[in-house]
């Protein structure tokens, strides 16, 4: 089977890595030229251990080659993998048009090449898309010609490639026993079960379990605020709750740090309460996450400013470590609020500083943080140097050594649990202390 894969983000590139590496001959189709000619050049357009060298493997062995001609790519393949993006617009609805777009053009290029092509999408969508996109296909390509599924993925940023290669299950949500086997094929080498569910089955399954990740993170925040109400360490508690691995799932998430961010969870969450809304149907729990995430920030924001200092080293601003995703950071938020206040703000994060940015990732930062090259530093100890606070966001060893040789002068604001500060040397205003 020969691949194409429409858009090149975060999905898009790591799938198109994987799939090469396994064995495929795999096309990259993207409109942004700058990704498509990293690509061809072996040279990764995000930040994601491991990527680099999977790309370079694959267009050394010309596995791998990347496009802006929608038409080329179909008519060089047989499958095809749709991982656009689906970003929110008024009121948290998800912007659509690059999966119909993307369609459109596929469904042209099938049709002009009269041959039976199976069209898998893996971009976030409402329950129903599939169903849109499987009648845009019969209405410009006939029928019987677009074999589709809804095939949705849980990669995490920073760890993408582990979790291609050891997913939790495969989901193929189809109609089409042809989609159903092409699939099978594909994914014969990765030992995780696969459940083939309704199409509308599997859209709305991403949505659950990315809303389900994003209600983790902030019931762990909560609960970490109310156990130091009571002087209890929210860490130890929540290390307990997390030993239940019959009732409690999953220990991801699932510890007191930071607000959740990036380019999943914010969007997801705010789709899945638009539609709900939309339907009349309560959801006052779900309603509360967005809430308890804000807080999160507005809590570190109130205890740098009680803290009396102003010039401030971050470390970290990526949503998480080891990427260069600043899309929804809260990181991003904190340090634009702290410059409002008269804050001057030294950042290190090393994936941020060494990354490509560009695209979504680079509009973002543009507009929330323009200059944000010039808060940026190249190593930890120009960051912490006449620091009168250090704030961490990731929980990283390197950080974690940071704050250990940080002055006993140096106020501290661990944001994500990188110190037991009961047994650090440094002792800080209880106020301050996250």
């Amino acid at each position: 089977m020969k691949i194409s894969i429409f858009g090149l983000g975060y999905v898009g590139v790591v799938t198109a890595a994987c799939l090469a590496r396994d064995g495929y001959d795999v096309i990259g189709v993207d409109v942004n030229p700058s990704k498509v000619t990293l690509v061809n050049n072996g040279k990764s357009p995000i930040v994601e251990p491991g990527l680099e060298d999977l790309l370079k493997q694959g267009v050394k062995a010309g596995s791998i080659q990347a496009t802006t001609d929608a038409e080329a790519a179909i008519l060089a393949s047989n499958i095809s993998l749709i991982s656009v993006g689906t970003p929110p617009v008024e009121w948290g609805e998800p912007n659509l048009s690059y999966v119909f777009g993307v369609c459109q053009e596929i469904a042209v290029a099938i049709g002009r090449k009269a041959m039976r092509h199976v069209v898998v999408l893996r971009s976030t969508v409402p329950p129903g898309t599939l169903q849109k996109c499987q009648h845009l296909f019969e209405e410009v390509a006939g029928t019987n010609l677009v074999h589709t599924a809804f095939n949705p993925e849980f990669l995490r940023e920073s760890t993408a490639i582990k979790d291609y290669d050891c997913p939790p299950y495969t989901i193929i949500g189809t109609k089409s026993g042809f989609a159903e086997t092409t699939l099978r094929k594909i994914y014969a080498n990765l030992e995780a079960p696969v459940l083939v569910t309704k199409p509308e089955v599997a859209e709305m399954v991403k949505f659950v379990a990315n809303t389900w990740h994003a209600a983790k993170v902030s019931f762990a925040n909560e609960i970490g605020r109310v156990a130091k109400a009571f002087g209890i360490d929210g860490q130890e508690v929540m290390n307990v709750i997390v030993q239940d691995k019959k009732l409690n799932i999953s220990p991801v998430y699932m510890r007191p740090g930071f607000a959740y961010g990036g380019s999943c969870l914010p969007k997801d969450l705010g789709a899945l309460l638009y539609f709900a809304r939309k339907m009349d149907v309560p959801t006052p729990l779900i309603n509360t996450i967005p809430i308890t995430n804000v807080l999160q920030i507005d809590l570190a924001v109130q205890a740098v400013l009680r803290s009396k200092a102003r010039r401030v080293a971050m470390l970290g601003l990526a949503f998480k470590p080891n990427t260069d995703d600043l899309r929804e950071s809260p990181t991003v938020i904190l340090v634009k609020r702290l410059l409002g206040e008269g804050c001057k703000v030294k950042i290190y994060d090393r994936a941020v500083y060494q990354a490509r940015l560009i695209g979504n990732n680079l509009a973002y930062i543009e507009q929330n943080l323009p200059h944000f090259e010039a808060l940026l530093v190249a190593s930890p100890q120009e960051a912490v140097k006449d620091a009168e606070i250090v704030v961490a966001t990731h929980n990283t060893n390197e950080f974690r050594q940071i704050l250990d040789k940080a002055s006993l002068n140096t106020q501290i604001l661990d944001l994500a649990g990188v110190l037991n500060l009961e047994d650090s040397a440094h002792k800080l205003p209880k106020e301050i202390v996250a």
